[in-house]
């Protein structure tokens, strides 16, 4: 039986995880990389966590932290693979079929359409046919999840996804620069005006009633303003534990994008091949 295509994801964070899940359950090899101290704020649902406790569990699949050289048992434990490596070196080893960035940055880290055979990236910071052969856009509306092969996707708009009906009350920035102290977990219920965290002698209180939908791990250094966690309205705690359905509809984009790609390369050859029978003659 032949290997399955591998794909290498960067990035681990809540719509990273949402897509890896969407790849594997389609039959891909999935690997991910990270950086050494992810800043996610959906923890609970989000494979960036195995990198501070090992192992990961999102909806019934685990991911584990991972060395290069373990790669191989650790997908044939039925765990996705998680390297710490902020450039992705590890696909000149690896050789993927497909690149995806997940990193979710609004800009272009350093993917180039070169580093596999197809490149993928997600959201504002790409151009397709320059930087990725496929963009798949992340603003929510209409368009939420289509990939684009010329051009790019919306620019960043600033405004939070909606949810409940909420998009900035619901979002906790950081009141200054310092080292966050979380005071409540993840699914934590909370009132309005509610103290939450600290950065450094300041506090963050909660604008809304709800759930900690996220918060960014306890003990990171943060920059005044910055994002470092949500509270959802619907009051939902297992909701804080599952894949965000804008990140499913993402995972789809991707799918599509790599069928459609896949399409395309194979017409490519076919459309070589009595080239290079007629050259041989």
């Amino acid at each position: 039986m032949a290997t399955p295509p591998t794909i290498l994801v960067k990035g681990a964070g809540d719509v990273a995880t949402g897509v890896a899940k969407a790849l594997l359950n389609s039959g891909f090899r999935v690997v991910m990389t990270e950086i050494a101290q992810p800043t996610t704020e959906r923890r609970g649902a989000a494979f960036s966590e195995a990198v501070y406790e090992g192992e990961w569990e999102v909806e019934g699949t685990r991911a584990k932290r991972t060395v290069p050289e373990e790669i191989d048992a650790t997908i044939a434990a039925g765990k996705i693979p998680i390297i710490v490596d902020p450039n992705a070196e590890i696909r000149h080893r690896l050789k993927p079929e497909v690149l995806v960035d997940a990193i979710m940055a609004k800009r272009n880290t350093g993917t180039k359409i070169d580093d596999a055979p197809i490149v993928i990236g997600l959201g504002p910071g790409f151009e397709a046919g320059r930087d990725v052969d496929a963009v798949i856009e992340t603003s929510e509306g209409p368009n939420l999840g289509r990939p684009y092969y010329k051009g790019t996707a919306q620019p960043f708009h600033g405004i939070p996804c909606n949810i409940g009906g909420m998009t900035h009350e619901r979002v906790l920035r950081a009141p200054g620069d310092g080292v966050l102290r979380t005071l409540v977990s993840i699914g934590d219920h909370v009132e309005a005006g509610q103290v939450v965290a600290t950065v450094g002698e300041r506090e963050v209180k909660a604008n809304i009633s709800g759930v900690l939908r996220g918060i960014m791990r306890d003990g990171l250094t943060v920059k005044e303003d910055h994002k470092i966690g949500d509270i959802d309205p619907r009051d939902e705690k297992e909701r804080c534990f599952m894949v965000a359905e804008r990140s499913v509809i993402i995972g789809e984009g991707v799918l599509e994008a790599i069928k459609v790609l896949r399409a395309k390369a194979a017409a490519s050859r076919q459309r070589e091949q009595p080239r290079m029978v007629k050259e041989e003659r």
